[in-house]
């Protein structure tokens, strides 16, 4: 009897493969969701207040620190708009470099492909696993942060809470379409982590700087930290302009992905 082959193997594969990272990633957002949450109420004081007021504005808007002393405001600065971003960017940027360049110097993207998997497949069932993966971060820390919302007392909508998932999701799946693509390009997993952390960095600087002065608020623009969290989606809720920039990059550097694999020579 011929077994029938089981669908998406590149995918189930590396999602299979990642399960204990995948849950060592979970469990640092949720620590730092417990850790910070829970302090909301001591933290919106007088002395708070007070020490808030006292700082430069340019170090306020440039921290995101401006809204701080709301519940929204203090999710935003001190998880989405910091220590999440830092945390769903790593593992992303982690995993994109690892899926075309590092499988390609370890070999394995040879031995893969020479078992009848495609490239386009081979690189779309990779995204696929990046995506997916980060999409159970986006629901695991909404779960925490809606648990603790009330006990915290953060005021937060549970529309609001989807819609800064939402960004936070398309951020870090960006900079895993980033590293993907250019470990593509390139062959390597070293340019696809640097190229892919580099813009990450370069994002939140120049939003950082756009804050400070209004002359340079044009910044913005090329700041996909910015395209996310521009109009304050835990405040505002969802930002369809600025959802549908990062899903527009997210798309193209994908799409530059499966492009470069399909054409490049690969490395034994």
């Amino acid at each position: 009897m011929i077994s029938t082959p089981k669908p998406l193997p590149v995918f189930r594969r590396a999602v299979i493969d990642s399960w204990r990272s995948t849950l060592i990633w979970t469990a640092a957002l949720a620590a730092v969701l417990l850790l910070y949450l829970p302090l909301y109420p001591s933290m919106n004081g007088a002395e708070m207040r007070s020490l808030i007021s006292s700082l430069p504005a340019e170090l306020v808007n440039a921290l995101g620190y401006e809204d701080i002393l709301s519940g929204p405001g203090y999710v935003q600065a001190t998880f989405f708009g910091l220590l999440g971003f830092v945390l769903i960017t790593a593992a992303a940027v982690s995993w994109g470099s690892t899926a075309i360049a590092g499988a390609e110097e370890s070999g394995r993207l040879e031995l893969v492909l020479s078992h009848g998997v495609g490239r386009v497949r081979y690189a779309v069932e990779s995204a696929l696993g990046i995506l997916v993966r980060l999409l159970w971060f986006a629901v695991a820390t909404a779960v925490v942060v809606l648990a603790l919302g009330g006990p915290s007392e953060l005021g937060l909508d549970a529309a609001n809470v989807a819609a800064v998932e939402a960004a936070w999701l398309g951020l870090g799946y960006l900079s895993g379409s980033i590293a993907m693509a250019a470990g593509a390009l390139t062959g390597r997993r070293t340019v696809a982590l640097g190229t892919a952390a580099g813009v990450a960095a370069a994002g939140y600087v120049m939003n950082a700087l756009a804050n400070q002065n209004s002359d340079l608020d044009w910044l913005r623009n090329f700041s996909p930290y910015s395209w996310a969290y521009r109009n304050d989606p835990l405040a505002d809720g969802f930002d369809l302009p600025g959802l549908g920039l990062l899903a527009a990059a997210c798309i193209l550097f994908t799409g530059l992905a499966v492009w470069a694999l399909n054409r490049r020579d690969i490395l034994g």
